[in-house]
């Protein structure tokens, strides 16, 4: 009757401390680690943007004219390029796109430092400054991401010689035009990753979430 079953379910509430606790965890594995490195990436886009921007006004014209589209001259070389057929990137694995983003992020921010060291604003060092602290994290999070899925990080130096051991350039339009090539082809490999990882994350399955039993009372 329903006296029997209110009676029951007072009895089974006065126990419940000593039935084994349901929890709920969420493993962390390589999907959240490659969401997070996604978006990083696009946080660096959005960032990039403006100092970019700050920048060339810093360099002035042409460099901060829209339509100036020089040529890469053989100085800019030694800045990791992107400009690689996207069908001959799409078919690289997908350890080897990340040891390739890898290598780049790690050779870019070693560039970056040195020209930290260089403008003559406050300002503008601070903004640099900033953007060096992001990027080094998308250099670590690419490292996590290639940790979480059982890749190893690429063998030997991340990047050349610090460039401050590279010949200075003979004039100063030829160092301006180095510092352009190297936001140019960072805007670049931004806008790329971004695209890498975003299809890497729908080839990963999400975190799992998984039950637990704890038992209490045992």
């Amino acid at each position: 009757d329903s006296w029997g079953i209110f009676t029951f379910l007072c009895a089974a509430l006065c126990n419940l401390p000593a039935l084994p606790a349901l929890n709920c965890s969420e493993e962390l594995g390589a999907g959240q680690s490659i969401q997070q490195t996604y978006d990083l990436t696009r946080y660096l886009e959005h960032q990039l943007r403006t100092l970019a921007g700050t920048y060339l006004n810093y360099l002035g014209p042409p460099f901060n004219e829209p339509d100036f589209n020089p040529p890469r001259l053989a100085r800019a070389e030694r800045v990791p390029s992107a400009t690689v057929d996207l069908d001959l990137w799409r078919g690289l694995t997908d350890n080897a796109r990340l040891a390739a983003n890898y290598r780049a992020y790690s050779r870019l921010l070693c560039y970056l430092r040195v020209l930290d060291g260089q403008v003559g604003t406050a300002e503008l060092r601070h903004r640099l400054a900033h953007f060096c602290a992001s990027l080094q994290g998308l250099v670590l999070s690419i490292g996590g991401v290639m940790s979480s899925l059982g890749y190893p990080l690429p063998a030997g130096p991340a990047g050349p010689p610090a460039p401050s051991g590279a010949p200075p350039a003979p004039n100063d339009f030829l160092k301006k035009m180095d510092d352009f090539w190297l936001l140019k082809e960072l805007q670049t490999w931004l806008w790329r990753s971004a695209k890498d990882f975003n299809r890497l994350k729908k080839k990963v399955p999400p975190a799992v979430v998984t039950l637990r039993l704890e038992a209490r009372g045992f």
